[in-house]
Order: C-alpha cells, then structure tokens, then sequence
C-alpha cells in the first residue's frame, strides 16, 4: 500500500519529524511570490496600498508582474516591514550581495 509524505512524517521521532517540518518551512520561505509574502506577513493589499500611498487596484497588478524596478521590489518589501537584497550567484565562486542598488542612500 503506497504513503503519503505526511504520513511518513508522522511516523518520524518527534525529534527527527520537528526538524524536517523546520527544514520545510525554510525551503518554502525562500521562494514565495509578493502575494504569498505579502500573506504570509498578514497584510492585506488594501494596508499594503495604504501604506505605499497607492490604490489597492496597484498592489493587485504589481503582484501580477513578472518583470518590474528594482525600486518598486524595495518599497513593497519595505511596506511588508522588510528589507531587499539583491545576491548574484555565479557557479564558480561563492555569492556576492550586490551593494547600491536596492537603498536610496546618495
């Protein structure tokens, strides 16, 4: 008879079944899109418009957006209470943070 993933989970050790759960949740929490972050932090478009001083109609398309400035990726983070990065990875040697790109400061 075939199982599931949870139910072998379920069967783990809790020790060993708490730390895949954690793992998991990690592994999700590095991919999500700007709708699911922005639910995941419990904002609703309409605060998030408020906060950017934009209309909700905006939060709605800029969450649809495959492609958009850098600027506009800062102050969404920011109006969820986040701070942007950009890393560019290459295969041949370890990440870089890229730095001046994503803050205001002159």
């Amino acid at each position: 008879m075939a199982r599931n993933v949870n139910d072998i989970v379920k069967s783990l050790p809790s020790r060993r079944r708490h730390k895949v759960e954690k793992r998991a949740r990690m592994l999700v929490a590095e991919e999500m899109t700007l709708q699911e972050l922005r639910r995941a932090r419990v904002m609703t478009q309409v605060r998030m418009a408020k906060d950017l001083g934009i209309a909700q109609k905006q939060i709605s398309e800029i969450e649809k957006r495959t492609d958009m400035h850098i600027s506009t990726l800062r102050r969404s983070i920011e109006a969820m209470g986040g701070k942007l990065s950009l890393v560019a990875e290459f295969p041949d040697r370890e990440p870089v943070m890229l730095a001046g790109i994503t803050s205001l400061d002159v």
